[in-house]
């Protein structure tokens, strides 16, 4: 049997599996009733993931994998409000959406991710989509977590910078440090300053501020 696009289940956080109807043995399912879904594109699949999985579980599309992520814990939430709180600080004039779903050229037909923080003008997001388009956006932010320090670091950078996302703040408690990418170029950002957490980083155009991390 033909075998599927790896996909990332519940439990197993940053380790590809094979799809729950796949043989990675060559053994015949023939006298099964088993259903064959080794045709299944990995968009659909990415759909039926998403409609089934639980309340409060982020599932995401990047670079061809599907990732499901659970609820994060009560420290990453705190820095994702505190994160928030300055760009309010700094500018009223903001959105600053959690859970909002992008749209992002990716492996796959296109990619879906579901950012930490993103910052957009207010009103951005006025519609009944569920995946969003990102010419408006001027930042996305994401806080690693042990299940999702790997994609956060590599994978996701990719489909930022091919969306032309101006700037991308990722914020690794596992190392200590905070990277500001900007420039996007093709398929990475050509400006990468790392900063340790607890020093002022500055943000370049279109925010153009100092972020103090010494909260985080």
């Amino acid at each position: 049997m033909a075998t599927a696009e790896p996909i990332i289940m519940p439990g197993y956080q940053g380790e590809a599996i094979y799809g729950p109807y796949d043989d990675p043995d060559g053994e015949s399912d023939a006298d099964s009733d088993v259903p064959d879904h080794s045709d299944t594109s990995v968009e659909t699949a990415f759909e039926r993931i998403s409609a089934a999985a639980p309340l409060g579980w982020r599932v995401e599309l990047i670079e061809g994998e599907i990732r499901v992520t659970p609820p994060a814990n009560g420290e990453h939430e705190e820095i994702v409000s505190e994160l928030s709180g300055q760009f309010r600080d700094h500018d009223k004039g903001v959105g600053r959406y959690t859970g909002i779903g992008l749209n992002v050229p990716g492996a796959s037909e296109t990619g879906h991710v579901v950012p930490d923080l993103v910052i957009a003008p207010k009103g951005s997001f006025d519609d009944g989509e569920e995946w969003h388009e990102t010419p408006s956006v001027l930042l996305v932010a994401e806080v690693t977590s042990d299940s999702t320090a790997e994609r956060d670091r590599e994978k996701k950078i990719h489909g930022y910078a091919r969306a032309g996302i101006p700037v991308y703040l990722l914020i690794d408690r596992e190392e200590g440090d905070v990277t500001v990418y900007s420039d996007p170029s093709g398929d990475d950002y050509a400006q990468n300053p790392k900063y340790k957490l607890g020093l002022a980083v500055p943000l370049p155009e279109p925010l153009g501020f100092e972020l103090d991390t010494a909260e985080f």
